[in-house]
């Protein structure tokens, strides 16, 4: 296997970027609801914290990367080739999940920004991308975790057409995604 797209086959940076950012997004959705296994003010939840802002500043790095992946390379067909309605549907989803992986970080990022706190990232403080504003803030959160739960039912019906196409339909979609076996 190559580490490019082919017509027939995902490659090895698109598959371990795909599965990648599975962990990454499973991780930040973890440090977030299991933070208040932690008393406020604890140690521990300022790691889950600092954990979730770092992995979901990841994930909106690491997406720009997929984002070129898809752009540069040709994108595997379906065989059997789906419904033209299943192809567009799938489209809209991408569409989603890529707006998820980058509306939810950033707007994580406007949020410390604007609450005028330290924006940390593996070592480094990103600079704030606005000035302080409390009630700014409160918005960029609103949307932000709305978002986020949207993503919980957006990668659940990923996951379930992955499934779909694997078991129902009995083509190669879910196939192409997963690493080769030797």
């Amino acid at each position: 296997m190559t580490w490019k797209n082919t017509e027939s086959r995902y490659g090895k940076l698109s598959i371990g970027l795909h599965w990648l950012m599975l962990l990454l997004i499973a991780t930040v959705y973890f440090t977030m609801e299991y933070r208040g296994l932690f008393p406020k003010g604890s140690d521990g939840r300022a790691l889950m914290k600092q954990l979730h802002f770092m992995l979901g500043l990841s994930i909106l790095t690491l997406v720009w990367l997929r984002i070129l992946t898809r752009l540069i390379a040709p994108t595997p067909l379906i065989q059997p080739v789906p419904h033209r309605v299943q192809t567009k549907l799938a489209k809209l989803m991408y569409l989603a999940l890529y707006l998820l992986m980058i509306c939810t970080p950033l707007l994580g990022w406007l949020i410390l920004s604007a609450e005028a706190k330290p924006i940390p990232f593996f070592g480094l403080e990103l600079p704030a991308l606005l000035s302080k504003d409390h009630a700014l803030a409160k918005q960029f959160e609103h949307w932000h975790v709305w978002i986020a739960q949207a993503g919980y039912w957006l990668i659940g019906l990923h996951a379930a057409a992955g499934l779909f196409h694997h078991y129902v339909r009995g083509d190669n979609a879910l196939r192409m995604m997963l690493p080769s076996r030797k």
